[in-house]
């Protein structure tokens, strides 16, 4: 994202990335729409065994960019080791895995009527916040709401420790250890694997 190159429309999608918090602030069904940044890195692994998502569509990515490099919000200092070290990256996988885990279980519950919609917002996963303005009702059943209280947590969360470790570290530091940078790594591993054998 140098100033001097040819910029794209690919180059603005951190704006998507603002527009996406924007919507799920204030309904939170617009969560879902997260889901894009889910599929998509896993779609063009599989499909072109690289990472192209990453190092050109993550709307995350740029906005740690953007914030760090052109707002001067980031030490540009290089990060520890061991945030980079596959210990580090597939542990932080399996716990990002199984808080998704989780919060999916959460959804079913909430499917079976064994729970009732919780309207709160888990920050890093332990504090809760309450966000009753963010849903009012729809035309959905509560678990699609219950779902996105949960997703968007997923989201912020990921979200904070991303720019906590651009301020303190390089841009986008969180992109050494990201869930699904990690997965679409190891997708096109495995592919490179079995394209030799």
């Amino acid at each position: 994202m140098a100033s001097n190159k040819t910029k794209h429309w690919y180059d603005y999608l951190w704006i998507w990335t603002i527009i996406y918090f924007a919507l799920g602030f204030f309904n939170i069904l617009f969560a879902w729409l997260g889901m894009i940044d889910f599929i998509l890195p896993l779609i063009f692994a599989i499909a072109g065994g690289d990472k192209l998502f990453c190092n050109r569509f993550c709307g995350r990515g740029q906005l740690f960019w953007v914030l760090g490099k052109n707002c001067k919000c980031s030490r540009s200092k290089p990060a520890p080791r061991w945030i980079s070290s596959k210990w580090f990256r597939y542990g932080f996988l399996a716990f990002f895995m199984t808080m998704f885990g989780t919060m999916v279980f959460q959804t079913y519950l909430v499917f079976a009527g064994t729970n009732t919609l919780r309207k709160v917002i888990k920050l890093f996963w332990t504090f809760k916040v309450p966000w009753k303005w963010a849903y009012n009702g729809s035309v959905f059943p509560d678990w699609v709401a219950q779902f996105g209280f949960g997703f968007y947590s997923l989201m912020l969360t990921s979200t904070l420790i991303g720019l906590i470790v651009m301020a303190l570290y390089k841009e986008r530091t969180w992109c050494s250890f990201c869930p699904m940078g990690t997965m679409t790594q190891g997708i096109c591993k495995i592919k490179e694997r079995c394209g030799k054998s």
